[in-house]
Order: C-alpha cells, then sequence, then structure tokens
C-alpha cells in the first residue's frame, strides 16, 4: 500500500490576522481527524485532458513532477475530465508514486454503475485505493453517498464528501450537508463567486467539514483580466507578487478553507501557487478590499 501520513501542526480554525501564518508549512489540518495536508493541491479539470499525445503528456508530468517538489498534497480529477485519470496516472507512474500524494476522485455516473465507475478510475490512478473520493455534482448521491460511507468503514476509503461548481445546487447541498456526517465538501469560490460564503462556509466549520475549494481562477479568467492592472500597496503586506497570488490568499484567508485545487499547464504556475499558501495571511478588512479592488480591475 502507498503509505503518506504526515500529520503536521497546521491552521487554528480562527480568522486569520495579517502577521500570523497560515501554517508554517503551509499545511491546514482536516477538521474530522486533525490530519494536516497543503493548502494548495491540483486540480486537473481541462489542463490534464490531453489524450495520448506523448509531448502534452510530458508537460503535464513535468507539472505534476513539480508540484511535488513544492510539497505535493491533494491531486483533485474526475471520470468527468476526459483522459485526466489516465495522465495522472503516467505522471504519478513516472514518479514512482510520491509518498506526499493525497489522492482524490469522484464518482459520477448512475447509482447501478458505482463501483464499476471507481474500480476503473483506481485503475487509471494506479494507486491501491483513494484517499478521498466524492460525489461529483450530487450525481446519484442518495446511493453513491451509502456506498462511500460503507467503503470509508471497510477501509476501502479514508475519506468522503460532495461536490459542486459554478455555484450550482447549492440549496440541495446544504441538505446533504446537514444530514450526513461528510469529511470534505468541494465548491466553488473566488474574489467574485462568494456565494458559499453567506452559508455553506458556517456551515462546514460548523459540523467540522474539510472544504476544497474549486474554480479559484475562473478557469484562468481572473488573473487573464488583471494581467495589466499593477498590483495594489496590500500586496507587500501579505508577501504577493502576482495577482494570482493575491486570488489564492483571499480564499485561504477564509477561516473554513482547507485546500484550493487550481489547475494548470505551467510549471512556473505551480511553483507559484504553492508559494501563495506561505506567509503572512489577509484579515478580513483586507480580505475585503482584495475583492474590492478585483471587482474594480476587471
Amino acid at each position: 500500500m502507498i503509505t503518506r501520513r504526515h500529520i503536521l501542526g497546521g491552521l487554528a480554525g480562527m480568522a486569520l490576522p495579517i502577521r500570523l501564518r497560515a501554517g508554517e508549512d503551509g499545511h491546514r489540518p482536516i477538521p474530522s481527524t486533525g490530519e494536516a495536508i497543503p493548502a494548495i493541491g491540483l486540480g486537473s479539470w481541462i489542463t490534464f485532458n490531453v489524450g495520448n499525445d506523448p509531448v502534452l503528456r510530458g508537460r503535464s508530468a513535468a507539472v505534476i513532477a513539480a508540484f511535488f517538489e513544492e510539497g505535493g498534497g491533494m491531486i483533485d480529477s474526475s471520470p468527468m475530465y476526459g483522459s485526466s485519470q489516465e495522465v495522472i496516472g503516467d505522471g504519478l507512474a513516472r514518479l514512482g508514486y510520491p509518498a506526499a500524494l493525497f489522492s482524490a476522485d469522484k464518482v459520477w455516473t448512475r447509482a447501478v454503475d458505482g463501483d464499476a465507475q471507481i474500480e476503473a478510475t483506481r485503475r487509471n490512478w494506479g494507486v491501491e485505493q483513494f484517499d478521498l473520493l466524492q460525489v461529483h455534482n450530487l450525481v446519484a448521491w442518495r446511493s453513491h453517498l451509502p456506498r462511500l460511507s460503507e467503503m470509508k468503514a471497510a477501509g476501502l476509503v479514508r475519506y468522503v464528501g460532495i461536490t459542486t461548481s459554478h455555484g450550482r445546487r447549492h440549496r440541495d447541498f446544504e441538505a446533504v450537508m446537514k444530514a450526513h456526517p461528510l469529511d470534505f465538501v468541494q465548491l466553488t469560490l473566488n474574489a467574485v463567486d462568494r456565494e458559499i460564503e453567506t452559508r455553506l462556509l458556517p456551515l462546514a466549520r460548523d459540523r467540522g467539514m474539510a472544504v476544497i475549494v474549486n474554480r479559484p481562477f475562473r478557469r484562468g479568467a481572473l488573473p487573464e483580466r488583471l494581467r495589466n492592472a499593477p498590483l495594489p500597496g496590500w500586496a507587500a503586506e501579505i508577501g504577493v507578487t502576482s495577482w494570482a497570488q493575491a486570488l489564492i490568499k483571499f480564499i485561504l484567508a477564509h477561516p473554513a478553507v482547507t485546500v484550493a485545487i487550481p489547475a494548470t499547464t505551467r510549471v512556473d504556475h505551480v511553483r507559484e501557487n504553492k508559494a501563495a499558501a506561505l506567509g503572512p495571511m489577509p484579515d478580513a478588512a483586507l480580505r475585503e478590499r482584495i475583492a474590492r479592488d478585483v471587482d474594480r480591475a476587471i
């Protein structure tokens, strides 16, 4: 079995003043166990859907290698993401399946096909088991979630959760969060899309659920729109050198957030994203100012 247990000092569940760090090593605890994981993971939607092209597969493998050079952590995928699972498996195999891997995938099919899809996903990755399995976009969740819970009880997966994106089905999502003891929830949050801050993030904190943030850059649209805008003076206060890092720190500054999973095709962006988990974080007032400055600039 691939072992990768790192019980490290992480982040206390409280607002983050500017002069404090988000965990000296950039890790945060999973509320249900206290296990600490890196606050910056790696998404795979679109970016790793490169088929069998050897050049693009090599580029994806380089991104995965850089991710582990910077500490590794959660890699997240889904059966919905085309060839991304196979590409991740290829990249991990080239590296000998690093111990710092926190593997996260999803079930996304009709109820009767769940077990078969999970097994196909496991083979694509080449892992013995997953750290986290999630019900993708609540598809057939009434069947899949109990099954994932059975797998967890049997030691076949370590954590279970549910996901949504693009602000979809938040009312249904809230109901599931209230009714089931989830380890993780995955939601969209960025400096523009903030709906989950009102009810879902407070609920996650109250229920002791780790929060994975997807679409932190709106699929690259936010950094692109901000590309020619000068960084405001507050950037130096929190140690950022790019808008992308400022956008990540805006997310990580929320006390309910555990992991953000930006996706990228570039090694330099992996390193830039990872660095954003270190150093000072915005307090609540600066976080609001960042959102206002982003809104004005785009």
